[in-house]
């Protein structure tokens, strides 16, 4: 073959693969919908697949760049993906119209990541009657049953707090608060104590650690499934399962094993689980193998202990900037305190009306996972517009985007718990605070989440002053690697006991 030849081959080619990533830049634009440009191979996520900007701001950027649009165009390499930030349409897709959007579009595989097909990411036809069997366990009245549990897995956690204290060093909250919300999942879900307070070397925490540590093994497994699938075929032959994987998926069915041998009731989240592995029937045609069974404990575990623990951190964080709001808050555990003689139940801490609204005006500030997704399950027209979008469409709600929004909530940065009295909440679109997400595919550990929160800052706030110190990161940068929202470097702060005398 001469040189003409081989240089008419390269440039078929390569006019081949420039073809492949640059066909459906026009998506958009023949629908009338503004968006920023996109470039081949990348589309508009260069700094993102580079792992130089995290999700979340690339998505600030694109909201406040295209301020008066109501819905933006962007690509994901040559996937086209539709950002919704009108509140409206975001209730249309969440609650009006959820039939049509009940699929997350959230990739899994499940070869080369068998534990990810949880609740979080499952097709509507397994997301639902999974969904209807596991909810029993998320009541008020279970999280009643389990709130002395969770209690003891405080008092463990105020006398884990009283030792590091005691060496008088910075301390790294994510880490602290994450045993203690492991501790607690552990206890409540699972039956089984994790000892992470106790045991610097507890495998459940390491585990924890694992999961969410943006190891170039994650990160390559994570990007594969967004922005490559077809090539997860390949993966799952060259890459060996993850520790993770092989560790739940035999602590989940030993523990089950074990408690149908010895007869063991607990009423908790392994029990609903053992009861469908015995019934498979109650869920229909859905073929319920040991994996999936995994795959739901997985995800309660992994979701239960890390955006709690998270939201934790992230409250002391601004409390310990802002010593006005925490000097309050301690005020109200006090009284509270004083009026029960010392006993917190369920209902005394859903009635403490300053801490509920830290809370909140933490997760709207630092929502755990800052976007929602969904995919079309047919073609659909918004409504009051033209624009239709085909079947497998993606659409993406930009929480954190929203909750930062100046125009939503004046002087965002600001941390003021006092956005969220009853009289200004009211002046708000309910589609504009979204922590939990909304409608049928809400977060359904919600409750638990809260309340297993709020108890581990009472365990703080009334024992301890939490200020910064000289390791703390001002201001709080997004780390550019993670899907949780996550802080680069930590979270390090001081704390010192509080005298009540």
């Amino acid at each position: 073959m001469g040189s003409f030849e081989i240089l008419c081959g390269i440039v078929a080619v390569s006019l081949a693969v420039y073809y492949y990533f640059t066909s459906t830049f026009n998506f958009w634009k023949s629908r009338g919908i503004r968006g920023p440009q996109p470039i081949p191979g990348f589309g508009n996520f260069k700094d993102v697949i580079l792992m130089k900007k995290s999700v979340t701001d690339f998505l600030v950027e694109i909201y406040n760049n295209y301020k008066d649009e109501s819905i933006v165009g962007i690509f994901t390499t040559r996937t086209p993906v539709l950002v919704i930030k009108d509140a409206d349409l975001i209730k249309n897709i969440l609650i009006k119209d959820f039939t049509k959007f009940a699929d997350r579009g959230f990739p899994f595989h499940k070869k080369l990541d068998p534990l990810s097909q949880h609740l979080f990411a499952l097709e509507p036809k397994r997301w639902r009657p999974l969904r209807t069997r596991l909810s029993p366990v998320f009541t008020s009245g279970r999280l009643k049953e389990m709130f002395s549990l969770i209690s003891q897995c405080a008092d463990q956690f105020e006398q884990y707090i009283e030792k590091l204290t005691s060496k008088n060093e910075p301390i790294e909250c994510r880490e602290l608060t994450a045993k203690y919300t492991t501790d607690v999942i552990g206890t409540c879900a699972f039956g089984i104590e994790m000892n992470a307070l106790s045991d610097e070397d507890s495998e459940f925490r390491r585990m924890g650690r694992l999961i969410f540590l943006p190891t170039w093994g994650n990160v390559l497994r994570a990007r594969c499934k967004q922005f490559l699938p077809w090539f997860c075929g390949i993966l799952s032959y060259i890459l060996p399962k993850t520790e993770v994987n092989k560790f739940f998926t035999r602590v989940v069915i030993e523990t089950i094993d074990y408690r149908n041998a010895n007869n063991i009731v607990r009423h908790d989240f392994i029990d609903t689980l053992r009861e469908l592995k015995k019934h498979p029937e109650k869920l229909g045609d859905i073929e319920l193998t040991d994996t999936l069974i995994a795959a739901q404990a997985f995800v309660f575990f992994a979701a239960g202990f890390e955006t709690s623990s998270t939201t934790i951190s992230n409250g002391l964080y601004e409390l310990a900037i802002n010593q006005e709001v925490q000097d309050k808050l301690r005020e109200e555990i006090n009284e509270e305190y004083i009026r029960h003689n010392g006993n917190f139940t369920y209902e005394n801490i859903k009635k403490m009306n300053y801490l509920d609204k830290v809370f909140k005006e933490t997760l709207r500030k630092y929502p755990p996972v800052p976007l929602l997704t969904r995919k079309t399950m047919s073609s659909y027209t918004f409504d009051g517009t033209k624009v239709n979008i085909p079947k497998d469409q993606d659409v993406w709600i930009p929480i954190y985007a929203i909750q930062r929004d100046p125009d939503i909530y004046p002087k965002p940065d600001v941390f003021d718990p006092e956005r969220f009295t009853d009289e200004v909440v009211q002046t708000r679109h309910p589609m504009f605070y979204l922590p939990f997400g909304d409608g049928p595919r809400n977060c359904i550990g919600a409750r638990f989440a809260v309340h297993q929160t709020k108890i581990g800052l009472i365990k703080i706030l009334r024992n301890y002053k939490v200020e910064t110190c000289e390791k703390t990161q001002i201001p709080y940068i997004n780390h550019p690697k993670t899907f949780i929202l996550t802080p680069s470097g930590g979270i390090y702060l001081k704390m010192i006991k509080v005298n009540r005398s």
